[in-house]
């Protein structure tokens, strides 16, 4: 079966594909099948419900402590309890976003592949992807990925690591401190995750605390302009093509109410990273052996564009070079939520100046 043709494909309905959808729709774009002869465009989401990375958060994740939340636009987040599990209010937002402006998402639909269809610079990228009946293709003349970063966690690698009796596992499989009573746990990592888990963790049981280097704590907040610096310093990254780290690597510690929580507890005590790991515990720099039966990697995620690969766009730093949200090497392709748009305002931005490109390269023919 030849491939759908479409003229806008979004891969992705969290924060940054459903704002590109809002705008595609503000724009005159039509979901793919509607009749007439508007625009078309086709989201397609992995999830098999709506929520995007939200639905998978730890359930002691709740909405007065969740960091980072912003709402979509044209449409504000109901009024929820401060108790409420994050992962129940905002997926069902995201639900009642999508039937609001109509999107149809279609999911769960995987993408394997995008790829040029041939030499025609201008020609369309043809999105190879598997749903329920099997495979699946389109035609697009854009593609908008919004992708995020929560399918792909980072493992760092440490001499030893795989010879520790105890168990590993990363921010992304987290459920309950509760599981972890009665166990020692290293924590390791200097973000929101690894402070907030911290906090919650060392409630219930023992724990040490580590990161690659020593958090710098600001006690003035995180202002505008350290955000707008910050910002700046990670698109300087992705225009060069290298690998575009985070915000919040970039503008350092601020104190939250969970780090005070634990501050106050006498848990918030950095360490040095460990430089192996044996069975029963670390190794730490100065020779001593810290036990351990948990070692919780809140070492945050990585892009997850590996369907990009056949558009052959990595550097070799590792990265991909992007301007604007448009992809230097390929400018049929926007990457949101990618760099300085991974956090929820910037996805927001990015998706509204991804179809602004699109709506003028349009008009110019």
């Amino acid at each position: 079966m030849s491939p759908a043709p479409v003229d806008v494909l979004v891969i992705g309905a969290g924060q940054a594909g459903l704002s590109a959808a809002y705008h595609l729709r503000r724009r005159g774009f039509v979901p793919l099948g509607d009749a007439g002869g508007s625009a078309t465009f086709v989201v397609l989401d992995a999830e098999s419900e709506p929520g995007g990375a939200w639905q998978h958060r730890w359930p002691t994740l709740r909405m007065g402590t969740v960091n980072g939340i912003h709402e979509l636009p044209g449409y504000a987040v109901p009024p929820a309890d401060p108790r409420a599990p994050s992962r129940e209010v905002l997926p069902a937002y995201f639900a009642a976003y999508e039937d609001r402006y109509d999107l149809r998402v279609r999911r769960p639909v995987r993408v394997r592949a995008v790829a040029r269809a041939d030499d025609d610079p201008r020609g369309p990228l043809t999105v190879e992807a598997e749903d329920a009946d099997g495979t699946v293709s389109w035609s697009a003349r854009y593609v908008i990925n919004a992708t995020g970063t929560w399918r792909k966690p980072f493992w760092p690698t440490y001499p030893g690591q795989r010879s520790f009796a105890g168990r590993q596992l990363h921010v992304h499989d987290y459920r309950s401190a509760e599981e972890f009573r009665g166990r020692r746990v290293v924590i390791v990592g200097a973000g929101v995750s690894a402070v907030q888990l911290l906090d919650e963790i060392s409630r219930v049981t023992d724990t040490f605390w580590v990161s690659r280097t020593e958090p710098q704590w600001d006690a003035t907040g995180f202002d505008t302009a350290a955000r707008i610096q910050a910002i700046a310093g990670v698109e300087e990254r992705v225009r060069q093509g290298l690998p575009p780290g985070s915000v919040v690597s970039v503008t350092g510690a601020h104190w939250s109410p969970w780090a005070e929580a634990a501050e106050d507890r006498g848990a918030l005590v950095w360490h040095p990273m460990f430089s192996a790991v044996e069975a029963d515990g670390v190794r730490m720099p100065d020779g001593t052996l810290e036990r351990a039966d948990v070692i919780l990697w809140a070492t945050g995620f990585r892009a997850d564009i590996a369907h990009l690969a056949p558009l052959r766009l990595r550097t070799t730093a590792g990265g991909v070079r992007v301007r604007d949200t448009r992809a230097i090497d390929e400018p049929r392709l926007f990457l949101i939520g990618y760099g300085p748009s991974q956090s929820t305002v910037g996805a927001n931005r990015a998706g509204r100046d991804a179809v602004r490109v699109i709506v003028r390269d349009r008009a110019a023919g």
